[in-house]
């Protein structure tokens, strides 16, 4: 049941903005899970999730990766080799620098995003396979915020 729970959290949090944990147990039980605040600030802690400024300023819970934002290093590989993107249903077709495919599929996996199931990268043309067509128009936004300078 923890292990569902824990899922269901990262996904959420990767779906919404979420900014507190009452917010947070209201989605669980949303969904189907009896949650207690308490149970829910212990799954924030075990999961490490931090809080990081979105794109409007407002505070949401994030998946760090060991203690590095991907904001950082992740993005600035992204944004190094991103050139373009287009979908194909439910595929994602990432084109970028030459040479640069394996390191922004890389970023991409590294980035946890709930939508993407996995991706294939050769010279310059990543494939990812994305759950569904919304969760690809989903990614697409999410890749496009993060390449914006």
């Amino acid at each position: 049941m923890k292990l569902e729970r824990h899922s269901k959290i990262v996904e959420l949090i990767g779906k919404y903005e979420i900014e507190t944990q009452e917010e947070l147990a209201r989605l669980l039980q949303d969904a189907g899970f009896q949650v207690t605040q308490a149970t829910v600030s212990r799954d924030i802690r075990e999961l490490r999730l931090t809080k990081a400024s979105s794109e409007n300023g407002k505070q949401r819970y994030m998946v760090m990766q060991s203690g590095d934002s991907f904001s950082d290093k992740y993005i600035r590989v992204l944004r190094d080799g991103f050139v373009s993107m287009d979908m194909a249903q439910n595929i994602l077709v990432v084109k970028t620098v030459a040479g640069m495919a394996m390191a922004v599929a890389a970023a991409l996996d590294a980035m946890h995003f709930h939508e993407i199931v996995g991706c294939i990268a050769g010279d310059d043309t990543i494939m990812c396979a994305v759950r569904s067509v919304d969760d690809t128009i989903l990614v697409m936004e999410k890749i496009k915020k993060l390449i914006a300078v």
